[in-house]
Formats: structure tokens, C-alpha cells, sequence
């Protein structure tokens, strides 16, 4: 029998993935994120988030986290500097008025975390989006394939 075993091709391991557990159920995440986008611009408490999903305001952070890889500020703070982001490049809003309506409490807080985020202040973004976006205007648009100018 110890032969059999011996010659015996090693039986293939595949590990199963480990599902990961404690997050939110995606019902909740769904309503959450809806939540938080629809009020970007109001000043959100987690309390109030976990609520809504009928968590403690604990199990919600650790919760939420484990499902989004972010903390709830975290997360609020990344699609207040993306929402951002789209009014400094596609408006004429001023910084002021974009920090107001992304729910920064003033300018000064803005730029502090716009710059921390992005590596550049948003006056500086600005000035890179609208060369950007210019520069995509001008050039001349490509000769089709296959023909020859």
C-alpha cells in the first residue's frame, strides 16, 4: 500500500478563493453610495450613513471599508475631488464656488486636500485641463488610412 501511495501522481491543490465576509451586502453598498452621491455636496456624517443601512456607526465603517477598500471619509473624499475635477475642467465656476458645491467647508480646505490628492493645486489643474483640452482642439485631425497625403 506505501508503494501505491508513492507512485501515486500528487493529487492537484487549487485553492479556493477566499470570499472576503464582514462587508456590506451589495443592496446597502448600492444605497450608500447613492446616498453619498446624491448629497456630495451636504456635509455627510457616517452616523447618518449607517443608519441607512440600519448598521452601528462602527460595524458601518469596518463594513464599508472591507467592501470598498476605503474608509467612508476615504471614499466621500475621492468623489467630492472627482466631481471637482469635472467642474474645474468642463466650467468656469470659481475655486470658491467648486469647493462649495463638491461640500468642502471653504476654499482653503479644498485646495489643501485637492493638492494632497492630485500632487498640484487646482488653479494649477485648471490651467493643465484647459491646455489639454485646447490642444486636443487644434491638432489637426488624422489622414484616413490608406490614403496618402
Amino acid at each position: 500500500m506505501a508503494h501505491v501511495q508513492q507512485n501515486a501522481a500528487p493529487a492537484s491543490f487549487t485553492p479556493v478563493p477566499k470570499k472576503s465576509t464582514g462587508g456590506l451586502s451589495p443592496q446597502r453598498e448600492k444605497l450608500v453610495k447613492q446616498l453619498i452621491l446624491e448629497r456630495l455636496g451636504d456635509s455627510l456624517e457616517v452616523t447618518e450613513l449607517a443608519q441607512a443601512c440600519a448598521l452601528s456607526r462602527s460595524h458601518f465603517s469596518r463594513a464599508f471599508k472591507c467592501s470598498t477598500g476605503l474608509s467612508p471619509q476615504d471614499w466621500i473624499r475621492q468623489q467630492r475631488i472627482a466631481l471637482a475635477k469635472q467642474l474645474i475642467q468642463y466650467t468656469n465656476l470659481s475655486l470658491t464656488q467648486i469647493s462649495l458645491e463638491c461640500g468642502f467647508c471653504d476654499q482653503a480646505h479644498f485646495c489643501h486636500i485637492f493638492t494632497r490628492s492630485e500632487g498640484i493645486n487646482p488653479f494649477a489643474w485648471r490651467c493643465q485641463a484647459v491646455h489639454g483640452l485646447k490642444s486636443k482642439r487644434s491638432q489637426p485631425s488624422p489622414a484616413p488610412t490608406g490614403m496618402h497625403v
